[in-house]
């Protein structure tokens, strides 16, 4: 491991580490929900530094991952619209729908642009008054206020060619749905650090109530990471399963309020397709009727529609934490980096491209 700052002290790191593995009796599986706590993991080794005890397992926080194979079909169909310019960000453009890409369908001539932010796709607008322009709109809650932004934006500017296809996701109610389901024991979720800056807390606060597991919303950093998880260690051996914020210098109880004052007002809750997990209630955000302008789902006439997943393609189980990376046959022989499969191989954020790039065996 190399740790270079306050946050990367190796003495501190091992303290931490020797106080998890005193600590630690009881067989503990605590879930990472974000591929960002996933990927952090695996390349500071902080598994070697956790007793046998304890097991973690990888969740569903990569939006491109959990993106269904309907709604990458959908975002194809907007790239194959006459004079339609779709603008995504990278990883997404690799991500395989039920038959096809946005890559392919670029290839064959549809106009995919990548973009780094929502208002580059602003700009492509004014700069192609005669086109439609398409912003994929993919992410958690920490890219929804971004978005919804831009929609407040293009109303500023009067811009009548913006339209987003909205496959923003919200987080915890995945998170009840995983807990519900009962298919994989979890012990402990190790929160995400960037969705929680936006949402706060609270609402976490029914994980403990409803289901007797307790969470930590962590940092990305190793020390962060750490600290999530000797909490959920000491909640499980004493069985007070709770809500703690290991990351105190982001996260508020109460999250950003302007952040979700901007979500709020143009977006509302709506079911949604999970790659893997299937449709959960309330865990979509759908532009509000007073934006239906802006929403390339009313304006093109996009509906949602069943796909089925890659053959072998196990990304899915993975998704739940029912699955870990090298359990899947394609891994690292059909389903490469080079030549992914599934989209937990394609997305920067994906179990499977961590696991691949860290060299990680399970």
């Amino acid at each position: 491991m190399r740790f270079v700052d306050e946050f990367h002290d190796p003495v501190l790191a091992r303290k931490l580490a020797n106080r998890i593995q005193r600590a630690s009796k009881k067989p503990t599986r605590l879930m990472e929900f974000c591929g960002g706590h996933t990927h952090a993991i695996l390349r500071y080794g902080i598994r070697d530094l956790l007793p046998p005890t304890v097991t973690m397992s990888s969740g569903p926080g990569c939006p491109v991952c959990v993106t269904s194979p309907g709604d990458i079909d959908r975002a194809i169909r907007a790239a194959q619209t006459q004079e339609a310019i779709v603008a995504t960000y990278g990883d997404l453009v690799r991500v395989p729908g039920s038959r096809d890409s946005l890559e392919r369908a670029r290839a064959r001539g549809s106009d995919v642009r990548v973009i780094y932010s929502a208002l580059d796709a602003l700009s492509i607008a004014e700069q192609h008054p005669g086109s439609q322009i398409v912003l994929l709109g993919i992410g958690f809650e920490t890219t929804a206020p971004t978005v919804a932004a831009s929609i407040l934006e293009a109303r500023r500017r009067g811009l009548k060619n913006y339209r987003v296809l909205s496959l923003l996701k919200l987080t915890p109610p995945v998170m009840r749905a995983l807990l519900a389901s009962g298919e994989t024991r979890i012990d402990g979720i190790v929160c995400p650090g960037h969705v929680s800056v936006v949402i706060g807390t609270l609402p976490y606060d029914f994980i403990p109530r409803d289901f007797g597991v307790g969470c930590a919303v962590s940092g990305f950093e190793p020390l962060d990471i750490l600290r999530a998880i000797d909490v959920l260690v000491q909640q499980v051996e004493s069985g007070t399963p709770a809500v703690a914020n290991a990351y105190p210098r982001a996260v508020a109880a109460n999250g950003n309020r302007t952040a979700r004052s901007l979500i709020e007002e143009v977006f509302e809750p709506c079911d949604a397709a999970w790659r893997g997990i299937g449709v959960v209630p309330g865990s979509g955000l759908a532009i509000r009727p007073e934006f239906a302008a802006f929403d390339a789902s009313a304006v093109l006439g996009f509906g949602v529609e069943d796909a089925g997943e890659p053959a072998g393609c196990r990304c899915g189980d993975v998704l739940r934490g029912s699955l870990t990376p090298s359990e899947c046959s394609l891994y690292g022989t059909g389903c490469t980096p080079e030549h992914p499969v599934g989209p937990c191989m394609v997305s920067q954020e994906g179990a499977c491209a961590a696991h691949y790039a860290y060299g990680a065996g399970s």
